[in-house]
């Protein structure tokens, strides 16, 4: 396989539940995102649409529910018994409250990222769908730089990635760039709790998609 390296900006949109087209990420030249093809660091349908791509074009697509992060799944949505979030016999609440973020690992130990969406009285109700699950993608932006990745390269990020690195999602559209920062990113890092990227999580084994709902 013929690996590129592209770095490019963009802005992703979505229709929200009341119809409006929204802003969901913007990546600026600032802090472009870094990809490099076929290691899966972004969807593959986003890969597809910019690996043809030169320095310096625009793009503008959408991808579909499916192309994207897939449809919304009930299933996904858990309770889980308030004992795992304990820390030294106490309820961590510091970290855990709605709209949290948080790792935890699946039955495989693969570590995937959950939403809190309500603290009761026994359990907590984790969200494991992707926060865009069920959305189609509308992407718009540049590439910035588009070549051959070297074998340096390629190396390099396999070395990251067997040392714990984060590469979720990839463009998010994710990844370890999108969502305000994190992978998943969904709000600050890759599973923002108590050291961000790579840290153990909660040891729950929930049977559920791999990290950021990629296929991955």
């Amino acid at each position: 396989m013929n690996h590129q390296r592209i770095i490019l900006t963009y802005e992703t949109y979505a229709d929200n539940e009341k119809g409006i087209h929204e802003l969901l990420e913007k990546i600026t030249a600032e802090h472009p995102l870094q990809i490099i093809t076929g290691m899966g660091q972004a969807l593959d349908a986003l890969e597809k649409n910019i690996s043809a791509l030169s320095t310096g074009e625009k793009f503008d697509f959408t991808l579909s529910v499916d192309d994207g992060y897939g449809p919304y799944m009930e299933e996904h949505v858990l309770q889980l018994p308030k004992d795992i979030f304990c820390i030294d016999g106490r309820f961590d609440k510091a970290h855990v409250y709605p709209g949290a973020v948080l790792p935890f690992n699946n039955s495989d130990g693969l570590q995937m990222l959950g939403t809190v969406m309500e603290v009761r009285e026994q359990d907590v109700r984790v969200d494991f769908n992707h926060p865009w699950a069920g959305k189609s993608l509308h992407f718009k932006g540049e590439i910035l730089e588009a070549r051959p990745a070297t074998d340096e390269e390629i190396t390099g990020y396999l070395n990251m990635l067997s040392g714990g690195g984060c590469s979720c999602c990839g463009g998010h559209e994710g990844g370890c760039g999108g969502h305000e920062g994190g992978c998943g990113n969904h709000g600050g890092g890759c599973g923002n709790h108590e050291g961000g990227c790579g840290c153990g999580g909660h040891d729950h084994k929930h049977d559920g998609g791999g990290c950021c709902g990629h296929h991955h």
